[in-house]
């Protein structure tokens, strides 16, 4: 089975908040482990300039903690250059990302239709990495928690939160956590 795996970052955790800046999708297939691109791109919603206004645009988290610049996102392809694409990949292959709700809602958000969602592999590795939880008995694991805990001999990777490095980096969680047991591809 082949399965889409979606990242994105944006200008901010609030869809009607903020703006998707970058979209990564990679395709993993679940029996032979082959991981291969489908989308990886920046994207300028309309709004993008304006949602913040002025300077304060980049102090946004995302241009702080990544390479990403304002300008990068500026000369890239505007979202209705990019819409399309996005939506026939989620028409043609089942999907879910590392924390699905976040970036589910931005689509979602947007008038997007996500017709085969399979479960969050972030909600199915809280119970195999078990890690102490403030309020829960357990905690959401962070996409390196996880990655440090199945992939314990390749610390040289350090989550970049840029769309497609990050997406293909939990395609490689979601195949761990597929091989025990612990996430299956229902929709």
């Amino acid at each position: 089975m082949r399965i889409a795996v979606l990242d994105i970052e944006t200008t901010s955790i609030k869809p009607h908040l903020g703006t998707i800046i970058e979209v990564g999708i990679c395709l993993l297939d679940l029996k032979t482990g082959f991981i291969s691109k489908l989308l990886d791109t920046t994207v300028r919603e309309k709004h993008f300039e304006t949602q913040y206004g002025g300077e304060s645009l980049k102090t946004c988290w995302v241009f702080q903690n990544t390479d990403l610049t304002v300008e990068i996102i500026r000369n890239g392809p505007a979202w209705e250059d990019v819409v399309g694409k996005i939506q026939t990949i989620f028409k043609k292959f089942p999907i879910t990302a590392y924390n699905k709700e976040f970036d589910f809602k931005f689509f979602k958000d947007r008038g997007l239709s996500i017709p085969h969602e399979l479960p969050c592999p972030m909600i199915q590795a809280t119970s195999v990495l078990k890690l102490p939880g403030t309020y829960e008995k357990y905690k959401w694991p962070k996409v390196q928690e996880a990655w440090d805990h199945f992939f314990p001999d390749q610390k040289t990777y350090q989550e970049t939160h840029r769309a497609y490095d990050d997406a293909m980096h939990e395609a490689e969680i979601i195949l761990a956590l597929y091989k025990i047991g612990a996430w299956k591809p229902e929709i």
